[in-house]
């Protein structure tokens, strides 16, 4: 038999297994999952859909309906306490007349968070805040990092040989990772909103950048090209399967924007093709998360403009050797090992034979990385 605490966190952990079931698909909105439970027994669950579909809490009350009076409901984001495409769902518990409302995390808007709390707390309500804090954090990181600093979460994804190269001297790379990788990979692409790569891996890949999973999500594929010198046969052109945006520069190539217009691809010209005016465009579309699956070069723009938070770095254990052999960053202009950029927070797993390495950049306070980009 397991005690009140672990029942609490058991009831979050199917909260936040019950949110992933939207991933990739709830931007800009949040992931969240709910579950009411009675007498030690689920009576309700919901999870959040899509932007402009109801909240968690209310198909989770739907289903409970007048089970829900007296019961505990786990949420996995602090109940909103604001009009928006959908009424306050702390309201709606209220009038529910749940008892107890046990809530992973707070809200990270700091213009509402701890409203819906509050509102509840006011009401009479009994509410447990930070159960399974950490998780249900990690599965939101995206949207938090949007509201804190007012862009998508960028992560940069690589697959890289023990020695340090993404494809061999002649530029093949196909495959450098085994299938279980790969297979973690198409996972990723699910959850996030866009992929981004450059006309160089267009041209020397020809990838497709879908998610190769039924019914699963397939994010906008996203080519930045500021010439549009770009194959006229491309995988990324066919868009029956998986949307294609170009990004480009203001008149450029316009016989082949509207070629590619004819294939359904769509095109965007910006003022400066740069990777932080691309995730200034990204975030204007209400995009989460961005996926960087570019080469070096246009990686390490990336970087160097704060476009990217995250690094997965697949690791084969392979050795392919070569002094001009590419390499997953580019040129970021260090000339000293005491300028490298440290990683934090890293974690290590293993996929297949393959090894996987997660981590995140330096990241400035919210108020800094705002103020530059204003």
């Amino acid at each position: 038999m397991m005690n009140s605490e672990e029942f609490d966190r058991a009831m979050m952990r199917r909260c936040l297994e019950l949110a992933r079931k939207a991933l990739g698909r709830t931007a800009p909105n949040p992931l969240v999952g709910a579950v009411i439970v009675k007498d030690g027994i689920i009576v309700g669950e919901g999870y959040h859909p899509a932007a402009g579909q109801p909240h968690a809490e209310v198909f989770a009350l739907r289903q409970a309906g007048e089970k829900a009076r007296g019961a505990t409901i786990y949420v996995s984001l602090e109940p909103c306490n604001h009009y928006g495409r959908t009424p306050p769902c702390s309201e709606a518990l209220v009038a529910a007349g749940v008892a107890r409302v046990v809530v992973g995390m707070v809200d990270p808007n700091p213009l509402v968070g701890g409203g819906g709390i509050a509102r509840l707390r006011a009401a009479g309500i009994e509410v447990v805040v930070g159960v399974e804090e950490e998780a249900c954090q990690k599965l939101n990181e995206a949207f938090v990092h949007r509201i804190l600093y007012r862009r998508p979460l960028g992560i940069l994804k690589y697959a890289m040989t023990a020695d340090g190269k993404i494809a061999a001297t002649g530029g093949h790379s196909a495959w450098v990772t085994s299938l279980e990788a790969r297979s973690e990979v198409h996972q990723l692409r699910a959850a996030c909103d866009a992929i981004v790569i450059g006309g160089n891996t267009l041209r020397l890949d020809n990838p497709h950048l879908t998610s190769h999973q039924i019914e699963a999500h397939n994010p906008l594929r996203v080519v930045m090209s500021r010439t549009l010198d770009l194959p006229e046969k491309a995988f990324l052109w066919e868009t029956t399967e998986a949307p294609t945006l170009v990004l480009t520069e203001k008149g450029a190539n316009p016989k082949f924007q509207e070629y590619l217009s004819k294939q359904g691809v769509m095109v965007e010209e910006l003022v400066s093709l740069t990777p932080e005016r691309a995730m200034a465009y990204f975030y204007d579309k209400g995009f989460l998360s961005v996926l960087w699956e570019c080469g070096g070069i246009l990686a390490a723009s990336a970087i160097a403009q704060g476009a990217v938070q995250k690094i997965l770095a697949f690791i084969a254990p392979k050795i392919v050797g070569g002094t001009i052999a590419p390499t997953p960053v580019g040129d970021l202009g260090f000339t000293t090992m005491t300028e490298a950029l440290t990683l934090e927070r890293v974690t290590w797993r293993v996929i297949g034979r393959d090894c996987l390495m997660e981590a995140y950049l330096p990241t400035p306070p919210p108020d800094l990385a705002q103020k530059n980009q204003g």
